[in-house]
């Protein structure tokens, strides 16, 4: 079974029937522009947006974590219930799935252990942030994790949180969802599932292959 059809298996109700994953809904992304980026933000602040345009608004997220180890093998944002007609693999300028030999995907990088979706507005807000710190703190900036991503992950009793939503402009109201991803460092592949009219339904990362 290829990772696409593993997908479609897993994802194309509107729940997920898997013993070996538990679901949750963590909270809500905005996007301006309905062009999307996933990234690891920390290494791929110029990562380009999908081809796809997605709908503008308030959208839920979801994390699939994997029951033995407690990691996230799945997140997800949901833009509409209507039934998955068709599922590709998402893809950005430039990308084309033809020139893929078989096993192989597009996807992002991650080293430094965190993924995250945000809209093309919001990563040039958080790289305008990234700028202003390291103008600001010359020497004594630390890197935009330390800067800015770290204080997120954890709670008011210390403990470590998984996910985190983040907006790195108050002058503008996108979020940036970030997560752990996996088992950790890593090459990510995500997945879009279409209505019968062509329109995107979902966007699934996968990090964890469950069958």
């Amino acid at each position: 079974m290829t990772h696409l059809e593993n997908i479609k298996k897993l994802f194309s109700k509107n729940f997920v029937e898997n013993p070996l994953l538990e679901s949750f809904e963590v909270g809500r992304i905005y996007l301006s522009s309905g062009k999307l980026v996933a990234c690891d933000p920390v290494i791929t602040s110029d990562m380009n947006p999908f081809t796809v345009n997605f709908p503008k608004g308030d959208f839920a997220v979801l994390l699939h974590k994997e029951r033995e180890s407690n990691c996230v093998a799945y997140a997800e944002i949901i833009f509409s219930n209507a039934e998955a007609a068709d599922w590709k693999l998402a893809v950005t300028e430039g990308q084309n799935v033809k020139e893929l030999a078989e096993g192989e995907v597009f996807g992002y990088p991650v080293e430094s252990g965190m993924g995250c979706f945000m809209d093309v507005d919001t990563q040039n807000a958080l790289n305008a942030l990234e700028q202003r710190l390291y103008q600001s703190k010359g020497v004594d900036f630390m890197g935009i994790y330390e800067e800015f991503f770290h204080e997120y992950f954890f709670d008011e009793n210390g403990a470590i949180d998984q996910f985190a939503f983040l907006k790195p402009s108050e002058k503008h109201p996108g979020t940036i969802f970030a997560f752990e991803t996996g088992y950790g460092e890593g090459f990510y592949a995500s997945y879009i599932a279409y209505d019968k009219n062509g329109a995107p339904v979902k966007i699934i990362t996968e990090f964890i292959e469950i069958s």
